[in-house]
């Protein structure tokens, strides 16, 4: 009778993920939040099966690995600003500056707090430092608008930091498995810059390009009519945009997380306006949604069920540091004399939300190299439900004052107005 009560609670939990966002409209409650507890609940319950990642790495990576592709196909296509050096600096300062130095803090607090070895205080970093607004709901661009300018810089710089450093802390990963199975060899460290920074960084980028390019070309200006798919918009077309992108990147060895968001970023350029946008984001959402929801009941559910029998506070509090002080410091750090206001700095730097991408990461790295899996999988499951739940009090009221004072200092009707408006 166990599989009857599988299907019972992904259909129930299913539903409430459709509900629950009109019910909680006006609390400081998110649907993460919400999950998380349930599954937290569920945990205790007696006779549900146990959920361990670390017996079940395989599918706890590749679960989270669908997730994360499906959030960048629709941060991809919900930005509505073109890419550019100096329209995309908030976002360039947050993966160039904030990414690197929480990783080596984080690294050093694994270290010198934790007493982690360096290989895995390095993975800890990496897997921690990639944001994840999709578990922060009021912090992330909404569906693709007709117009430049109708997002402010808070949101846009939130999403277009998720959508790119999901794919850019990967070569650190990577550094951390050469340092656990090889070492700081000249020849291995030669190895790991030539194949995994510059081989399939090159590989991520040009291939989500050229494979947005062609999808854009066909899908809006085909010279056959029948092959024209945005005529007739169909939203399950995001998903073949992204499982191509993301499963040819990856057969010819480059970074399928780049791929993705640069795919969805080229054919939302392709026809910018064009309302097949707003379609395929709604369906990508729906589905991000519900898979979100199924896995936070599952992590909610290994949290109740022992993943935090590692934990120390030594190791709890590498997380505290890296969600009160670390992300907030060097985030205002990194956005010094950005197009962003002071208290737009603020917000941005401090939801640097935790989430679906670290547990991919960890599991990814678990099955390639020796790491002290149970401390790592306490303290990323600890920083994670703890970020859900700070950022997730903290993120409606936030948002929403910030909000109201744009709209005070630029009184205006027109939508583009008051996002341009810093503070």
């Amino acid at each position: 009778m166990l599989s009857p009560v599988l299907f019972s609670l992904a259909g129930a939990s299913a539903l409430v993920a459709a509900l629950l966002p009109r019910v909680v409209r006006h609390l400081p409650v998110n649907l993460p939040m919400a999950f998380l507890a349930a599954g937290v609940l569920l945990g205790l319950l007696p006779g549900l099966p146990s959920v361990d990642p670390l017996e079940h790495r395989e599918a706890t990576q590749h679960v989270a690995e669908i997730v994360v592709i499906i959030s960048l196909m629709g941060a991809g296509l919900a930005i509505d600003r073109p890419m550019g050096w100096r329209r995309w600096a908030t976002s360039w300062r947050l993966i160039l500056v904030a990414m690197p130095l929480t990783i080596a803090l984080v690294a050093v607090a694994g270290t010198a707090l934790a007493g982690l070895p360096v290989a895995a205080a390095i993975l800890l970093g990496a897997v921690l430092a990639p944001t994840d607004p999709v578990l922060a709901t009021d912090v992330q661009v909404g569906e693709p608008a007709d117009e430049e300018g109708t997002e402010d810089e808070v949101r846009f710089a939130l999403t277009s930091e998720a959508g790119l450093n999901d794919g850019a802390a990967f070569p650190v990963v990577h550094l951390a498995i050469v340092l656990a199975t090889a070492g700081a060899t000249s020849a291995a460290l030669g190895h790991f810059v030539l194949e995994n920074v510059l081989l399939r960084g090159v590989v991520g980028v040009v291939g989500g390009l050229v494979i947005g390019k062609v999808l854009g070309a066909l899908f809006f200006r085909s010279p056959i009519p029948s092959l024209r798919l945005a005529d007739e918009a169909e939203g399950f077309t995001a998903l073949a945009v992204t499982f191509l992108a993301y499963g040819v990147t990856e057969m010819l060895h480059g970074y399928g997380f780049v791929a993705v968001f640069l795919a969805a970023g080229t054919i939302r350029a392709a026809e910018r306006s064009h309302g097949a946008h707003r379609v395929a984001h709604g369906f990508v959402e729906q589905i991000e949604r519900m898979l979100t929801s199924w896995l936070l009941l599952l992590l909610g559910a290994a949290l109740a069920d022992g993943l935090l029998d590692d934990l120390t506070w030594q190791l709890a509090a590498v997380g505290v540091l890296l969600v009160v002080v670390i992300r907030p410091l060097v985030g205002m750090l990194s956005l010094a004399r950005t197009p962003a206001g002071p208290r737009e700095r603020w917000v941005i730097a401090i939801f640097g939300v935790r989430g679906i991408g670290s547990l991919f990461y960890l599991a990814y790295a678990l099955g390639e190299g020796e790491f002290p899996a149970g401390p790592l999988w306490s303290v990323v499951g600890f920083t994670i439900a703890l970020s859900v739940l700070l950022h997730g009090v903290t993120a409606t009221p936030l948002v929403r004052r910030l909000d109201a004072a744009r709209f005070r200092k630029a009184p205006s009707e027109r939508l583009e107005d008051v996002a341009g408006t810093h503070l």
